[in-house]
Order: C-alpha cells, then sequence, then structure tokens
C-alpha cells in the first residue's frame, strides 16, 4: 500500500523530476533545494526526519517551486517503489542523487556484527543499486525513456579505508565507486550519464551519528585546506553532474574533499 506523500505545488518545472534519496538533511536537503532552484522539481526523500523533509519543500514552494516530501527506506523494495511511484505523479524522471546513507559508531572490524554489516550494506549499497534500476526504468532508450542522469554520492573513505573508525562504511561506499563505473559503461548509449561525488570532512550531522560530533571541527585544521566543506559546496558539484554542463561525462567521481585523500 502506497504511503501519501506531501506536495507542494508552485510554477511548473521543465526540465524534469530529480529524486534526492535521504533529501531531509545535510548534503541531501542541499541538493535538492539547489536542484529547485535550477528548475527541477524534486522527490525530497526520507527515512525518519519527517519534520525536516516538510521544512526542505516548504523552502523551495516558498522560492516557487514544486516538491514533495516521500517517506521510504531505500533498503526496502516495497518503499523504493514508493518514492518512484510519486516521482512518476510529478513528471518525467531526469536525475537520481542517490545520497541516502548510514553511519555507525566507531568500531574496529574484530568488534563487527551481521546486524551492523547487513544495515550498512543494504542502505549504502543496495539502495544504491535498487534505486538505479529503478531510475534506468524510467531513463533508458530501451525502455522508451528519454535519458537523464544518476549521480551516486560515496565518500573519501572509499579511497582511504577508514581504519579503526568505519571500515564498513569504507566498504560500502567502496562498492558504490565500483558500480557507479560499471553502470555508466552499461547503460552510455541509453541515454543515461552515471557519475559520483566523493565528499570528504563536511559539516554535517553524519559524524553526531558515528558518536563523534566533533570530529569535523577536529580535523579542520589537518586538512590540505584546512578547513571543513559544507553540504552546498558538495551539491553544486552534484548539480554539474545532473546538468547538461556534464553532457559528455559518465563513469566519473568527483572529489569534494579538499584535497583529503589525493596522492601526489
Amino acid at each position: 500500500m502506497l504511503r501519501p506523500f506531501l506536495l507542494l505545488g508552485g510554477r511548473v518545472m521543465d526540465k524534469g523530476v530529480v529524486i534526492v534519496t535521504g533529501g531531509s538533511r545535510g548534503i541531501g536537503a542541499a541538493t535538492a533545494r539547489l536542484a529547485a532552484a535550477r528548475g527541477y522539481a524534486v522527490v525530497v526523500n526520507y527515512s525518519a526526519s519527517a519534520d525536516a523533509a516538510q521544512a526542505v519543500c516548504a523552502d523551495i514552494h516558498a522560492r516557487g517551486g514544486k516538491a514533495a516530501a516521500v517517506r521510504g527506506d531505500v533498503s526496502l523494495e516495497a518503499d523504493i517503489d514508493h518514492i518512484f511511484a510519486a516521482a512518476d505523479r510529478l513528471g518525467r524522471l531526469a536525475g537520481l542523487v542517490n545520497n541516502a546513507g548510514v553511519i555507525d559508531r566507531v568500531a574496529r572490524v574484530d568488534e563487527f556484527d551481521t546486524a551492523r554489516l547487513t544495515r550498512m550494506f543494504a542502505v549504502n549499497t543496495m539502495g544504491t543499486i535498487l534505486c538505479s534500476g529503478r531510475a534506468v526504468r524510467r531513463m533508458s532508450s530501451r525502455y522508451g525513456g528519454k535519458g537523464g542522469a544518476i549521480v551516486n554520492i560515496t565518500s573519501a573513505a572509499a579511497k582511504l579505508g577508514a581504519p579503526g573508525t568505519y571500515v564498513d562504511y569504507a566498504a560500502a561506499k567502496g562498492a558504490v565507486d565500483s558500480f557507479t563505473v560499471g553502470l555508466a559503461l552499461e547503460v552510455a548509449a541509453e541515454g543515461i550519464r552515471v557519475n559520483g561525488v566523493r565528499p570528504g570532512i563536511i559539516d554535517t550531522e553524519l559524524h553526531a551519528a558515528g558518536g563523534d560530533p566533533d570530529r569535523a571541527a577536529r580535523m579542520a585544521a589537518s586538512l590540505p585546506m584546512p578547513r571543513v566543506g559544507t553540504a552546498e559546496e558538495v551539491a553544486r558539484a552534484i548539480l554539474w553532474l545532473l546538468s547538461d554542463e556534464a553532457s559528455y561525462t559518465t563513469g566519473t567521481v568527483i572529489d569534494v574533499t579538499g584535497g583529503r585523500g589525493i596522492r601526489p
């Protein structure tokens, strides 16, 4: 049974619909707001933060945009179908931003259990893959679609490994890196571009969710650019990859890390 979703109307959009998973906070919220400002109708997906998702939609509506707050857990196929059905009601799907993700408490590999790993990969990796499959069915010329773009949000941890903190998160995001390249090649001739954005230390609530709310501020001085990044800086890279300005770019993952993780 489909859950109801909040629809906030405004001016008619002409760029199609973008789904932002995990769109109620942080990078997802910044991406949803910027996508609306660039002329897209936006599905703001959330799992638990209904008030935050509705606040993002209210901001979009106040600026003349169109948005729907849609509840759904991307690790559950029925919820994914609900998210995409809501997008279908808004119009033609033009883009998907696979941003929904989870982290866990700081721990070593020898402390992990199956429950932690199942959740980590179900949301961060499997959710990205399953959502992308639904997007391909709507955008691919193979199915009569008019093309589109997918942007997967990965992490600098995928390259750095996150030893002693979140090796499982790093591994899940490393899988997203590989998936980005594979899917890009699979659908390149079908009008779909698939790219990724790899954020570094960004000022969001993610670190608090991992039990270390001061981690970003503590690490700032040690970064090549000695400050943390903002969600808006990541969102700008995402929107470039969604746009026609990136029309010949696919299979690429852009680092938005302030230089962290770059090897000479």
